[in-house]
């Protein structure tokens, strides 16, 4: 799933072409395939405008002693010992800066739902039967995915699907020749209707063992129950496309679709934003260049817009240095695209089945690279047999896209792109009349430049979805404001001592707000921000490396339902900070 790059400077290396739920969703700078260019940057790497620094052949700081403390030994807040020198053979467990997922008092049952060992591209597929003891009515459903590996491997994307509904989008860590662990948390209550059933499951982490990639990715997965009252809120149906086909319940009131989009599989649109037009002279082109759209149609309408989230996978940027205590922000816990397709809900109640389809806009004509898996969300109306409504609006802009590319010593490739689109309907309901306006504005605007030979290669990006909904009836009106900024900076370099250094930064943000009558009722703003700075010596067998690199994150939530602030910083592979703020 790594993007085609000859490079003389990883030579020797074998690079794993595959599908996107078995590839690497981001193969290492280990991994990349023999050539006889002269050394090219992985565009998978760096921040615009930044200077091709020249980074010495040991870049690491002097007299330093090599003593690793664990950091569960340490108080919140302490400082860590001094870091090793450089990098070793083994590291701290990868961790990531986001709040566990918080679980109420009482009683609980769990059920195992996966539990193997991924080798290679076989699917594990088993039976998953729900609890018993707990009922069929839970406050909340807790999944944790515990998994392990030790030796060499590809960072790897993974699935696993209840009943043929995704429940999670994973990719793993690169291990240390000693081995690693890592879990994951997610909530996953909104599958409530699914997992009230016996359903069959299948899970997939793509993998290659074999003389020189050891790493077999131990995996095992399981759901916590907690007994009580069903959080309100959750949907009544949760559903799948048969065939890009939908037939949703006559009576359903509220309608949301989510899709894991992920943009992987093999060649470029791992590292879409990276991408030029095809009269750039570089390794990724892509016709118009790098700005991507998610989309959703209802029979061949335009339903919904999104702008993808760039995931940085644990391979990413030519430095696998970055992420090996630290991933970038939600590469262990892909989150699904919304679209509230509730105006189209007068449409698909009438008991006939209805085309959806997910389709990514920039993707070269008859290019693979993305996977679009669909769940839909349903809320019934109890009290009637069918629902009734009607589309009242629907106002698509143009869609601009503008990639510019400008030649010289440095080559830059400037782009701005964007979309609007409002839909809105409503919907009779045994409890009145109920309207649902929909806006969704998109932006993008990059600035990659890079030199002859990719060297240095720099982008500084942003992205942002602005959405508005309105539901209108019994009562005041109560809109949700939703915008999300997404940002990446960053630099690859290759300097004296064939050093390669990455230098990054990247950022998820959200600022949400819900009023009623005007009246401002609940509000939060997230901001989770890593930074990392890694170099390595290419062209050299692993343990001869030196390899250095400082990384950190810190995620902070705040807002009407309270406050969370943490921070992680990281010195070659050791904790050396973990701070909780508020």
């Amino acid at each position: 799933m790594k993007r085609r790059i000859v490079m003389s400077m990883l030579a020797g290396a074998t690079l794993l072409a595959g599908t996107l739920l078995g590839s690497t969703p981001a193969q290492s700078a280990e991994s990349r395939p023999t050539g006889a260019q002269s050394p090219t940057v992985p565009a998978e790497s760096r921040p615009t405008g930044v200077q091709s620094p020249t980074v010495p052949a040991e870049s690491r700081p002097a007299g330093v002693q090599s003593r690793t403390v664990p950091v569960e030994s340490r108080p919140t807040g302490a400082q860590s010992p001094t870091a090793p020198a450089e990098f070793g053979t083994d590291w701290h467990d990868p961790i990531t800066a986001a709040p566990p997922v918080t679980r109420p008092s009482g009683k609980s049952c769990q059920v195992t739902v996966a539990e193997a060992q991924f080798r290679d591209f076989t699917p594990y597929t088993g039976t998953y039967t729900p609890p018993k003891g707990c009922g069929d009515r839970w406050s909340k459903v807790v999944l944790r995915l515990e998994g392990s590996v030790k030796g060499r491997q590809f960072d790897r994307l993974g699935y696993l699907h209840i009943g043929g509904v995704e429940v999670l989008r994973t990719s793993t860590p690169q291990p240390s020749p000693d081995g690693i662990e890592w879990s994951v948390e997610k909530d996953v209550t909104r599958y409530s209707d699914t997992l009230r059933g016996t359903h069959d499951v299948e899970m997939l982490i793509g993998n290659v063992v074999d003389d020189t990639y050891t790493g077999i990715i131990d995996v095992k997965v399981t759901l916590t129950f907690y007994q009580g009252r069903e959080v309100t809120g959750t949907p009544d149906r949760v559903l799948t496309l048969d065939q890009d086909t939908l037939t949703t319940p006559r009576n359903s009131e509220r309608i949301v679709a989510e899709v894991y989009a992920t943009g992987s599989g093999g060649g470029c649109e791992e590292y879409w934003y990276l991408s030029v037009p095809s009269s750039a002279p570089y390794s990724c082109q892509a016709g118009d260049g790098p700005y991507r759209e998610v989309q959703i149609k209802v029979d061949g309408q335009l339903a919904g817009i999104a702008a993808p989230f760039p995931t940085v996978w644990t391979g990413g940027w030519s430095n696998p240095f970055l992420w090996y205590v630290v991933p970038g922000p939600r590469a262990f816990d892909v989150k699904p695209i919304e679209y509230d397709l509730t105006p189209f809900a007068g449409i698909l109640n009438d008991g006939r089945p209805h085309r959806v389809e997910v389709g990514v806009v920039g993707v070269p004509e008859g290019q693979s690279g993305w996977s679009t898996p669909v769940n839909i969300l349903v809320w019934q109306d109890a009290k009637s047999r069918q629902v009734t409504g009607r589309l009242t609006e629907h106002r698509s802009g143009d869609l601009a896209n503008s990639s510019t590319y400008t030649p010289g010593s440095e080559h830059r490739v400037d782009t701005r792109g964007g979309h609007r689109l409002t839909v809105a309907g409503y919907v009779d309901t045994s409890h009145g009349r109920i309207t649902t306006t929909v806006r969704r504005s998109l932006a993008n605007t990059s600035t990659h430049r890079w030199a002859d030979g990719e060297n240095p290669d720099a982008l500084k990006a942003a992205w942002t979805d602005d959405e508005s909904v309105t539901v209108d009836g019994r009562g005041p009106a109560r809109t949700t404001r939703t915008h999300r900024t997404y940002t990446m900076d960053g630099i690859t370099t290759i300097g004296t001592g064939d050093r390669l250094r990455t230098v990054l930064t990247l950022g998820d943000r959200a600022d949400v707000t819900e009023t009623r009558a005007g009246r401002r009722t609940a509000w939060s703003r997230l901001d989770d921000t890593y930074a990392g700075d890694a170099t390595y010596t290419i062209n050299v067998p692993r343990d001869q490396r030196h390899a250095v690199g400082t990384t950190s994150e810190r995620y902070r939530i705040r807002g009407s339902a309270g406050c969370y602030d943490r921070s992680l910083s990281t010195v070659q592979g050791v904790l050396t900070r973990e701070r909780d703020g508020c």
